[in-house]
């Protein structure tokens, strides 16, 4: 048996960043700077972050046109008791067309799929219909999907998979979100 050289054990990895703690966006924008150091195009897609302005969006406009944010939702989606709006439906439905294009086309190094887990959860997206195109991805491509309770079956395609737990925030001592740290 023969060991595998360096460059012919790289590949591009589905990675997982949800649980219910703090951080998930978070560790996958420091995995795309990274990415972006090392000289690889970085897109990112929020699927249901729309309405607020985040520090981010300032950061990746100085990063030039390899290194992309877009916000395809309105915010906060209503879910549970209400029936969800059928405007949200069809934004979740427009980002996944988008992100699924941007993945297959091979023009990123890494797509950042922000809150895919809670459109998942949420049944505005299917999650077969993802799971479908992360097993059809260019070679090289790396894809990151955050949000809470990740679907099993994306958690069993997924080469890493990790799991934010809260141990302790801020917000239960009554300090609300500071600018700069969660926004």
């Amino acid at each position: 048996m023969t060991e595998s050289s360096p460059a012919s054990s790289r590949r591009g990895l589905i990675l997982i960043n949800t649980g219910p703690g703090k951080g998930k966006t978070t560790a996958a924008l420091g995995t795309a700077f990274r990415a972006a150091g090392n000289g690889m195009r970085v897109l990112i897609l929020q699927f249901l972050k729309g309405s607020w302005h985040y520090g981010e969006l300032d950061s990746a406009l100085k990063m030039g046109p390899d290194f992309v944010i877009k916000q395809m939702g309105r915010g906060f989606v209503k879910v549970g008791g209400a029936e969800t709006d059928p405007e949200d439906i069809k934004m979740v439905e427009d980002a996944w067309a988008e992100a699924a294009d941007a993945i297959l086309s091979g023009d990123w190094d890494l797509v950042v799929l922000d809150e895919i887990n809670y459109a998942i959860g949420y049944k505005m997206l299917d999650p077969q219909a993802v799971a479908d195109v992360l097993r059809c991805k260019p070679e090289m491509v790396h894809v990151i999907l955050t949000g809470r309770n990740a679907h099993p079956l994306l958690i069993e395609l997924a080469d890493t998979v990790t799991e934010m737990r809260e141990v302790k925030h801020a917000y239960q001592k009554g300090i609300l979100a500071q600018r700069g740290i969660e926004f």
